[in-house]
């Protein structure tokens, strides 16, 4: 799965049993199969639907004994009802002391799944058969799986022993809501080594909440086909999101990812729309007036939250793979809602591209016989990686040319690269279980990268991992409240609140370190290896380690784990003699109080030291003690780290900075963003100084690099934020900016020419926007002359890629009517990106009453519920207006409870997005007692990191704001 990490995006229902149906009424709506005599039957055994026929070739006497009903219609006919006992605690059983896990009583080989009688409108219900072929591994009477918000109608198991096939009925149905869990007991206990059919009848819900079987709501772009769900204001797109642990919403099923299996699937959907899944069309037959029955061809062997299915008003443009796959150039197609198509031309020359590199660089062929991306409307994350039919947020996967922000050029080959690595690190070889997720997006952040690296070299998308991937790992990992990268999970419900930085850009990162220490073929060589080892399987961690270290000759497993199972990272402190540094290593905690039972850990660290005048090699030492000397050393000019490829900060002593800061043309754009970086994160902790940081970097005004930029005004961002609530230090924060970045500002100008290449393109926006935002007034001046003739009706006063810069400029300084221009645009915009850069600018406003409005205009259902952690970011990005976000969410938490509570990716998102820009140690004791008598689950660990934020840089601000407005005042930059 993607999460938007970069700087400008990213990314469990709670509700009772069976649709909110008590478990202690669930007999009364759990009917029984009817009994038929033989010859009838044999009648109804001749009418089985699809779902049903591949038994009649595989174990076709059970076969006989699968009424039709139940795959068609088992919800409609009159049967006795049993009771159901209220929890199914007693069968439940927990397999380790780590994790709480189904019984291992039987095991999924196969699922047959058809779903009908599907509900365009209210109550979106929808019927379901799912048979399940199972292993018995041990003798039982019970059978243990995953269902959430799923009424259950009927239970039976078939089984055969020798000629004689027999069924039986479920007695007893029992729920355990909070682990999302249904127990089915029989009479007779199955017996062992025995192969078995479990056919549950169910009904389900495509709900609103983004997870499980969905609908998204749209607006046409043209007119849609008539058989398009719609009400009175928007059309809807239906899709699944199953990952983590959400494919239980849709059918019942054993949800966790090491008990993998193959899937049959048929929906009957309005016959003029498009269905899709995981692998190509089988058979499409008529259904009941107006509908037909479309099935699939049987997948891999696979883990339940890579199942996925989607319907609507679909079309597509298509390529072909230039490589050929058993023979066949492969079609990879992007697929859309009518109109959209012509957007997706970028994400399909880039995956075609990329389904062929990564074939070659794993040495696996890709597994599956075609590749669909499919553009969903509403989407809690950045895209999920579905075998064979990968599903995007529309800003990941679409762009338009002539009117899209380039920013998202480069969102959209990233995303679809990361998605298309799953398809072999994740898919074709899975974690064994949740603890490992980052196996999945560790990987597949880095080979991501990698691709994208491949494909536009020119981009320098190691420069952008740094700035936007390790310094964001940095920040979250630099907290009390950070967690290993291999982080215990005891229940899979846990699991969504781990899709986090650490997963995603720490685990990238140390795989970055780990790739360029043992050489890129190298570690290539091993994954490839752990992949053919591994394929339709799971694995853990330590077996890719064992297969790294068959490849490189080196014992990898011993100094990677530190970096995998201990919690942080080091700051390598540096101090010079001639000749000669020594090198210690301590944990680094962002507070600056690290106490001494938190800096156990030894780290293996790779020093990459670059020294000389000229910079061009560096030395492969490593550091595998706290502390070491270093001889022979041309102390004369050096640069630890070199290219950044170590996840560990640098403090360097003063003099070397400032030396540094003096010869930056020597550096590689990594090492720059480094040095920032880390000169900050010293302030911070208070093992340099904020003086120092502005004094260093003063030294980038002539800097001409995007990347380097955004990490210097990243930096100072975060300043002015923490130190925000005393005005005359704002004020002169603002100055210094100002001062900074005018020169290049003013050179560049706003006119793109044809020969720009994209870092340029992206540095003119960082800089006006910037430029504006400090109230340089030419800059200010000429973004409200293009605000004006845009909002008249002249589109092309603005350039797409500077949408966002005039119009966070525009709100700034225009009041009420620039703020009501752009929710207009954002109301109205047809652009694929322009609502999301329309909801970031908007909370530039500076009254009180307007950030009020904004905040109640994005709960009034305008504004997705995907998007709604933007409308609260950008508000307490804002220092003018930053305490309404928390007072709003006090004041309104029953409903923000009640409107993001049923997915809680969402609400840990948004609560966490709103709350980590405060710098008050009185805000911080506040959030605790708010939400101390409240139930977190779900979003304790996101409301964990954003109260321990606060707390550091509450204590950064009192340790320094001094020494900060001193500074200021020497160098001029205070006002009388």
């Amino acid at each position: 799965m993607a999460a938007s990490f970069g700087r400008w995006h990213r990314l469990l229902p709670l509700a009772g049993p069976c649709r909110g149906v008590q478990a202690s009424k669930l007999h009364e709506q759990t009917p029984r199969f009817p009994s038929f005599p033989p010859t009838q039957l044999r009648e109804r055994t001749q009418r089985y639907s699809s779902t049903c026929l591949h038994y009649t070739q595989r174990f076709e006497p059970l076969t006989r004994l699968v009424p039709r009903q139940l795959c068609l219609s088992a919800g409609r006919t009159r049967i006795n009802r049993r009771h159901c006992s209220s929890s199914a605690s007693s069968t439940l059983v927990k397999m380790a002391s780590d994790r709480d896990i189904l019984p291992a009583d039987v095991k999924p080989t196969n699922y047959a799944i058809s779903l009908h009688d599907l509900q365009s409108g209210e109550p979106w219900t929808y019927q379901g058969t799912v048979n399940i072929d199972l292993q018995v591994k041990k003798s039982t009477k019970t059978i243990t799986l995953n269902t959430h918000e799923l009424k259950v109608h009927s239970v039976e198991v078939f089984t055969e022993a020798g000629k004689t096939a027999s069924s039986v009925k479920s007695s007893d149905v029992s729920y355990d809501a909070k682990n999302q869990r249904c127990a089915f007991s029989f009479d007779q206990a199955l017996p062992e080594s025995q192969r078995a059919v479990l056919s549950i009848a169910f009904e389900g819900t495509m709900n609103n909440v983004m997870a499980g079987f969905y609908r998204s709501k749209y607006t046409p772009t043209t007119t849609p086909a008539k058989g398009v769900a719609k009400d009175s204001e928007h059309h809807y797109m239906f899709s699944t999101q199953f990952e983590s642990s959400d494919a239980r919403r849709a059918f019942p099923c054993f949800d966790e990812p090491n008990l993998k299996a193959s899937f049959d699937f048929e929906i009957e959907i309005p016959e003029d729309l498009t269905a899709l899944s995981n692998m190509p069309e089988k058979e499409t037959k008529k259904g009941k007036a107006g509908t037909k029955v479309v099935s699939f061809e049987r997948t891999p062997i696979q883990s339940t939250y890579l199942l996925a299915w989607a319907f609507g008003d679909f079309e597509y443009v298509e390529d072909f793979t230039r490589r050929k796959y058993n023979g066949k150039n492969l079609p990879v197609r992007v697929w859309t809602t009518r109109g959209l198509k012509e957007q997706g031309k970028l994400a399909l020359e880039s995956a075609h591209q990329i389904v062929d590199y990564f074939s070659e660089i794993f040495r696996i062929d890709y597994p599956l016989p075609k590749v669909d991306l499919l553009a969903v409307h509403e989407f809690s994350h950045g895209a999920m990686e579905n075998w064979g039919l990968i599903t995007y947020r529309t800003t990941a996967v679409l762009f338009d040319p002539e009117s899209s922000d380039q920013k998202y050029r480069n969102r959209v080959v990233y995303v679809v690269a990361h998605e298309l690595a799953h398809q072999w690190f994740g898919n074709l070889v899975t974690m064994d279980w949740w603890n490992e997720l980052w196996l999945n997006e560790g990987f597949a952040t880095w080979v991501g990268w990698y691709a994208v690296d491949h494909l536009h070299p020119d981009w320098n998308v190691w420069g952008q991992f740094v700035t936007e991937g390790m310094q964001m790992a940095f920040n979250l990992d630099s907290l009390r409240t950070s967690h290993p990268i291999e982080v215990p999970v005891r229940n899979a419900l846990e699991v969504d609140q781990i899709f986090d930085h650490i997963s995603y850009l720490k685990g990238s990162s140390v795989i970055r370190m780990l790739a360029s220490y043992l050489g890129v073929e190298t570690f290539l060589k091993g994954v490839s290896d752990y992949l053919k080892a591994h394929m339709y399987s799971n694995a853990k961690t330590n077996d890719l380690w064992d297969a790294l270290s068959k490849a490189s000759g080196q014992d990898v497993t011993t100094f990677m784990d530190p970096w995998i199972r201990k919690i942080g990272f080091p700051v390598v402190t540096i101090a010079e003699e001639p000749g000669q540094i020594t090198v210690k290593q301590n944990r680094f905690i962002s507070a600056g109080d690290v106490k001494p039972e938190e800096d156990q850990t030894t780290w293996w660290i790779p020093l990459n030291l670059k020294t000389g005048q000229t910079m061009s090699d560096a030395k492969r030492e490593a550091l595998t003690e706290k502390s070491d000397t270093y001889r022979d050393i041309d102390t004369t000019f050096y640069k630890p780290n070199a290219d950044q490829t170590g996840f560990y900060r640098t403090n360097l002593p003063p003099e070397r900075l400032i030396q540094l800061s003096k010869a930056l043309d020597k550096l590689s754009v990594q090492d720059k963003i480094g040095l920032v970086g880390d000169a900050a994160a010293m302030a911070v902790a208070g093992e340099g100084t904020t003086a120092g940081l502005l004094s260093f970097v003063e030294g980038f005004a002539t800097e001409t690099n995007y990347l380097v930029w955004s990490e210097v005004l990243s930096s100072l961002g975060k300043i002015r934020r923490i130190f925000s609530s005393d005005e005359k230090v704002a004020a002169g924060l603002r100055e210094f900016t100002l001062k900074l970045v005018s020169p290049a500002t003013d050179k560049i100008g706003w006119e793109f020419a044809p020969s720009d290449d994209y870092l340029t393109g992206q540095l003119r926006s960082l800089l006006i926007s910037t430029a504006g935002l400090m109230c340089h007034e030419k800059v200010v001046a000429e973004a409200q002359k293009r605000f004006k003739a845009f909002m008249d009706g002249d589109k092309k006063a603005i350039h797409p890629s500077l949408r966002g810069p005039v119009f966070r400029i525009a709100v700034k300084n225009g009041g009420a009517d620039a703020y009501k221009a752009v929710q207009n645009e954002f109301l109205t915009t047809t652009s694929i990106d322009g609502r999301e850069i329309a909801l970031q600018s908007m909370g530039q406003v500076q009254s009180q009453e307007l950030a009020k409005e904004y905040l109640q205009f994005g709960f009034s259902g305008k504004v997705a519920t995907q998007d709604l952690h933007t409308v609260g970011s950008s508000l307490s990005m804002n220092s003018k207006v930053r305490e309404n976000v928390w007072h709003f969410i006090k004041s309104e938490w029953p409903m923000i409870r009640e409107r993001l509570g049923a997915n809680m990716v969402v609400l840990e998102r948004f609560l966490r997005m709103c709350l980590d820009k405060f710098a008050d140690a009185e805000v911080e004791k506040d959030v605790q007692a708010f939400f101390s008598d409240k139930d977190n689950t779900g979003y304790d660990r996101g409301l964990a990191v954003a109260t321990d934020t606060i707390k550091s840089n509450a204590r950064y601000r009192e340790r320094d704001a001094e020494l900060v407005k001193e500074w200021l005042s020497a160098h001029g930059y205070l006002k009388a």
